[in-house]
């Protein structure tokens, strides 16, 4: 089975020589990641093989391990591990970075050690070297479980993958023996194909998603590229404008924002503009809408920028007003800031109940969504989703889902994932942070993920893929929840 190590950890080697410890973690982990006393040896001294420079090796071993720890990047180290003051060392630095810290013990059998060693044509241990080492080591075996690790593990398939995919194996072996069902949805965040190619990407995308499989295809409702993504000169499409063109475009997604800012519109005219997109879709339509919180954009375009309080009074009203737009007659509404004297807004939506959607995370968020929303998007990790869940069926008796963004990233496999991550990480992000920001995983760590976010409480899943590419291979992960 394979090991799943959480991103960023600290692996130390443990093992008498000629047990495997360095053609395991060459096979296990990149190169960059391996910080091995042999290697450095060769850099002080003459060689991997020149004893003589074994003091200064270790000492730069020291100051590498330090380094690395103190900037939380995973940190393999191979050395023999026979030395238990050095080990408190390194597990104290790991707790120190919060960093979780695990063994491996090579607990190769002593013949097997001295066959191997042998065998070897450069980089031979002194026969009494290698039988000190042995003895070392059947007292070294011993200690490793009362140390404070993490885990104390034996050799075998292993990758460091962001945390959230840890535990993704079991989750993805509960799918497959009894699945669920769980709803997709594609968030596009930024467009490509410069200004004439715009519209023929536009509907290739959604085009792709809905062959793919998603549920539904959101945009983004800004007016301007945000900071997050990319520069505000970036071509950047009116988000509702861009969901009628794709509503000639598909046949069966469900069309959205994600979210729409409440600052942005009138809020009757936003609801004439989603009963209209419903209308045209043939009953498609998701209105979402949030708070906004993007003060440059609204300076840019003149518009002003309340208060978070003012804002949050603006949301409540909206969210009480769209159904009441949405509905027959057109009675008055008189809300804390909205007063609309005639709700007149026909044709009304196909839909019996135009979903309303906040966006958010905050409990005042969640507390408004529980009492007029029909779903609320949250984000972060399975444990934190958790706690969104647990807070919302606290604070209201109604049906409203759950439901989750994130920036997802798929391979194949693993050597897919790595070159996705090399090619797509900003140059001055290291690789391993950018994987974790990202969710890089391959299709059974991503189902795993899924299924635990099912668990906690989530109906449907928006995910933003930073590349679009990658929509095939995205389908193996949502036929995984086709039941």
């Amino acid at each position: 089975m394979e090991l799943k190590l959480p991103s960023p950890c600290v692996v130390i080697l443990a093992g008498p020589g000629a047990s495997g410890k360095s053609t395991w973690a060459a096979e296990q982990f990149a190169a960059e990641l391996i910080v091995s006393s042999d290697r450095l040896r060769a850099l002080v001294g003459s060689g991997e093989d020149d004893i003589a420079a074994s003091t200064d090796a270790f000492a730069l071993l020291e100051v590498v391990v330090r380094q690395r720890i103190g900037r939380r990047l995973t940190t393999v180290i191979d050395t023999l591990g026979l030395d238990r003051e050095r080990r408190t060392r390194w597990l104290e630095l790991a707790r120190e970075a919060g960093m979780p810290c695990v063994v491996v013990a090579f607990d190769t059998p002593p013949d097997e050690c001295r066959r191997r060693n042998r065998e070897r044509t450069a980089k031979r241990i002194p026969a009494d070297a290698l039988t000190s080492q042995l003895r070392s080591w059947t007292s070294v075996k011993k200690e490793l479980p009362t140390e404070g690790y993490d885990e104390v593990l034996r050799p075998t398939a292993a990758r460091v993958v962001p945390a959230d995919f840890v535990e993704s194996t079991a989750a993805r072996d509960r799918q497959s023996e009894a699945p669920v069902g769980l709803r997709f949805g594609l968030q596009v965040s930024a467009y490509k194909g410069g200004r004439e190619g715009l519209s023929s990407w536009v509907r290739e995308v959604a085009e792709r998603a809905e062959a793919a499989g998603f549920d539904a295809v959101y945009v983004m409702d800004h007016f301007r590229q945000i900071p997050q993504v990319g520069r505000a000169w970036d071509d950047f499409l009116e988000s509702w404008t861009t969901l009628g063109y794709l509503a000639a475009c598909t046949e069966r997604v469900r069309l959205g924002t994600l979210v729409s800012g409440i600052t942005y519109r009138n809020v009757a005219h936003l609801g004439k503009i989603a009963a209209t997109l419903d209308v045209l879709s043939g009953g498609r339509a998701v209105c979402g809408v949030g708070l906004a919180w993007f003060e440059a954009e609204h300076t840019a375009y003149g518009w002003p920028f309340p208060t978070v309080g003012q804002r949050y009074a603006l949301l409540a009203d909206a969210l009480r007003l769209l159904p009441v737009l949405w509905g027959p007659g057109n009675k008055p509404f008189h809300g804390e800031v909205l007063e609309v004297p005639d709700t007149t807004c026909y044709p009304r939506p196909l839909q019996e109940r135009l979903p309303l959607l906040v966006g958010g995370s905050g409990q005042r968020t969640l507390r408004l969504a529980g009492r007029y929303a029909d779903a609320v998007n949250v984000f972060g990790d399975t444990a934190t989703v958790r706690k969104h869940a647990a807070y919302l069926r606290q604070v209201t008796s109604r049906d409203v889902e759950l439901t989750h963004l994130s920036t997802t990233l798929v391979g194949k496999n693993q050597q897919q994932v790595d070159q996705l991550v090399q090619r797509l990480r900003p140059r001055n992000v290291n690789p391993a942070r950018y994987a974790a920001s990202v969710n890089a995983g391959t299709v059974d760590d991503q189902i795993g993920r899924f299924r635990e976010l099912s668990e906690a409480g989530v109906a449907e899943v928006m995910i933003s893929l930073p590349d679009l590419d990658t929509l095939d291979t995205v389908a193996d992960v949502i036929s995984a929840f086709r039941v």
